[in-house]
């Protein structure tokens, strides 16, 4: 039986910022980009009152995971930002994941298929538990590039 993903969301005006620890890789990208708005040493650890909806949406996107997402709130317009023209990109972070920018559509192992328009962070040193996906074990695991 599959684990219920766990879901978190926090609020402010035009936006709500949605969390899913488990996928969270920790690259920190988020608290290097908003330090006002990620805390990790406080609770709650997402104050997105310290940002604008546009800094937050700018920022979310930048996730590595998917970990972060977002919804706006009703009368928000989204800017139209089509990635289905975005070049792909393909990028080794080192001892970590192998990043892919851009659109993909992914076809899982058991045959299902998966479209993602954020960035993408693949294991690399297959200790994952979140397979392809990179879940921040290679930390533990010791992951170094040769």
């Amino acid at each position: 039986m599959a684990e219920k993903e766990i879901s978190k969301e926090y609020n402010t005006e035009g936006i709500t910022v949605i969390w899913k620890p488990r996928k969270c890789i920790h690259s920190e990208v988020c608290v290097k980009t908003l330090p006002g708005v990620y805390k990790p040493t406080e609770k709650p650890w997402i104050v997105p009152g310290n940002a604008s909806a546009e800094d937050l949406k700018s920022q979310i996107d930048l996730c590595p995971s998917g970990a972060l997402s977002y919804r706006l709130a009703e009368g928000f317009q989204e800017q139209n930002k089509s990635n289905n023209h975005m070049s792909k990109k393909v990028e080794v972070l080192p001892n970590g994941p192998l990043m892919v920018h851009g659109e993909l559509e992914i076809t899982l192992a058991n045959g299902s298929k998966e479209t993602k328009s954020k960035p993408t962070a693949f294991c690399r040193c297959g200790a994952s538990g979140n397979k392809p996906y990179c879940d921040g074990s290679h930390r533990a695991a010791g992951f170094k590039d040769a």
